[in-house]
Parts: structure tokens; C-alpha cells; sequence
């Protein structure tokens, strides 16, 4: 037990340490030399940011969280007492359309929640409270295939509540349960400017390729390596364009902003925060709960 809680006490330490890496020398001159070029070639819009009203949310929580060695799929375990993913839920349905209030801005359209139907029925109150602005669709078998099948229940709900649907898709994963209002709003102004975006940190690891697994092949330079993380911000028109593009060509992507890269159009690099972090093995959990401590958040109460 203190061997454990001493590796996760060191964990915890150096990712809060790197949210603060960002001021020194190494850190910075990898941020001037990453964002240098697409900072200068795409500006930021000259137009007002009026909010989240053309965005649509889609939640991905069809995952079965095989890593985390667990009775239930990762997004419903517990953290500091509530389901992970209610966390993203809480986010996008009651603290966004509460901060945009406060500020003036747009509210965002619709969010649909992609959830294998065993667990829908669990749900389905909260969809039920919020009338509309909540739906559900089915996960594919791949992730490609839950983000297609969000994004057109999105159209269609979003066309229902509006006339007309929402001309972009934020795609975020419900096993990143910490990503704030700061990091959503910045990617969300860089998609509406750009077409695409992305939230994402430089990597601090040395990465080195391997074609076995056994042998080193190369060390791979990281000063252009970024870590991606969600939402990931995209024009819905676009992406439904590479849906097809993909489908034609058999193409394989691993993320949502790797179709709009496989059409040949632009994607942003937002910076993002470390503490974003992904929960995929057990000892996220524990740092998840630690930074959840420290932020001090309210309490969860969807139902």
C-alpha cells in the first residue's frame, strides 16, 4: 500500500508540475517554434465571439474501458461520488449554458449522448429533464462509426429545436472528465475561425519508434509532437464529407480531426491544459480525485 500511494503521490506531483511547464525556456520555445506557423497563416476571426449556439456536443460514451480491470465500462465508475461521465454531462448541460449566461453569449444547441441502449433506460430521466437539448444515439463498432452515428442524430436534433442544424460538431470523450470552460471556449473560437480544431499539448516524453517492439529503430524529434486530447471542433459539413471520403478509399483514421486532415484541409492546434487527462487505468482515477479535490468543484446533480 505505500509502495502504491507513493507512485501515485509522484504521478500526481509531476502533472501538476507540467501544468506550469509551460514558462519555462524548454516548454516555451516548443510552443513559439509548434504554434508559430498556423498562428501567423490562420488569425483569429476579427469577428465578436457570440457563443455556442451553431456548436453541437456529442459525448462519447460507448466504450467498454477494458484497461481499467473493472465490472462496468470506465465512464461509469465513480469519481468523488459521481459517475465519470457525469462530469462531461454537468459540463455541457447545466455549467456552460450557466457561464454563457453570465457573459452574454449563445448557448450551446444540442448535446447527444452516443451510449450502448443496455444502459439507455438508466439515462433516460435525465434526458427526459432536459427536454430536448439531451438525445441519444447508438455507438458503432468503432469509434468512426459512434462519432457517424452521433453526428447524424445531432443534424436531426439540432434541425428540430433550431430550423436549421448546427454548423459544427464538438466530439469529446466522456473518459476525459476534467477538460474546463477555458479549453472549450479557445478550441471552439480557433473551429469557427479555421474550420477545425483541436485541443492538445506539446509532449514532454521522449518518443522512440520500434517496428517490433524489441529494438529501438529511431528517437523521434518531439519538438513537433503535440499530445491531442478532446473536444475536438469540427465544421459538420466537413466532416460529413470525410465520412465519405473514408468510406470510398478504406482509409483508416484514429481521431475526428484526422478526416478533415485526410480532405487536405486545416486543423488548429489549441493548447490545451495537462490535467485533461484521459481515465484509462486505475490510477487515473486516483489522480482525476486529486485534482477534482484541489479545484474545489461543485456538486453533480443531474437528476
Amino acid at each position: 500500500k505505500m509502495m502504491l500511494l507513493t507512485t501515485l503521490c509522484l504521478q500526481l506531483l509531476l502533472l501538476l508540475q507540467s501544468t506550469c511547464a509551460f514558462t519555462a525556456p524548454p516548454i516555451s520555445s516548443r510552443l513559439s517554434t509548434a504554434t508559430k506557423s498556423p498562428s501567423s497563416i490562420f488569425s483569429s476571426s476579427n469577428e465578436e465571439f457570440t457563443g455556442f449556439g451553431n456548436v453541437g456536443f456529442l459525448v462519447l460514451a460507448g466504450g467498454t474501458g477494458s484497461r481499467m480491470k473493472a465490472n462496468m465500462p470506465k465512464q461509469f465508475l465513480d469519481l468523488s461520488g459521481s459517475p465519470v461521465l457525469h462530469y462531461s454531462l454537468h459540463l455541457f448541460l447545466e455549467k456552460l449554458p450557466e457561464y454563457c449566461a453570465q457573459n452574454g453569449l449563445s448557448p450551446p444547441s444540442t448535446v447527444v449522448l452516443v451510449m450502448d441502449p443496455k444502459y439507455q433506460p438508466d439515462y433516460q430521466p435525465i434526458v427526459d429533464k432536459y427536454n430536448g437539448k439531451l438525445a441519444f444515439a447508438n455507438p458503432g463498432v468503432e469509434r468512426q462509426g459512434s462519432v457517424e452515428n452521433g453526428l447524424n442524430k445531432l443534424v436531426e436534433v439540432s434541425k428540430e429545436n433550431n430550423g436549421s442544424p448546427c454548423e459544427f460538431v464538438a466530439v469529446h470523450d466522456s473518459a476525459r472528465p476534467l477538460v474546463t470552460i477555458p479549453e472549450i471556449e479557445s478550441v471552439v473560437r480557433d473551429a469557427q475561425s479555421v474550420g477545425a480544431a483541436v485541443l492538445g499539448v506539446p509532449c514532454k516524453a521522449t518518443i522512440k519508434e520500434s517496428d517490433d517492439g524489441v529494438l529501438v529503430q529511431r528517437t523521434i524529434p518531439r519538438a513537433r509532437l503535440w499530445e491531442v486530447h478532446t473536444p475536438q471542433v469540427v465544421k459538420v459539413e466537413a466532416l460529413l464529407r470525410g465520412f465519405d471520403k473514408v468510406e470510398k478509399e478504406n482509409l483508416e483514421v484514429t481521431d475526428d480531426v484526422s478526416i478533415i486532415e485526410a480532405l487536405g484541409e486545416p486543423v488548429k492546434l489549441t493548447l490545451g491544459e495537462y490535467t485533461n487527462l484521459k481515465i484509462t487505468t486505475p490510477e487515473d482515477l486516483d489522480v482525476a480525485t486529486a485534482i477534482l479535490k484541489d479545484r474545489e468543484d461543485d456538486q453533480i446533480n443531474l437528476i
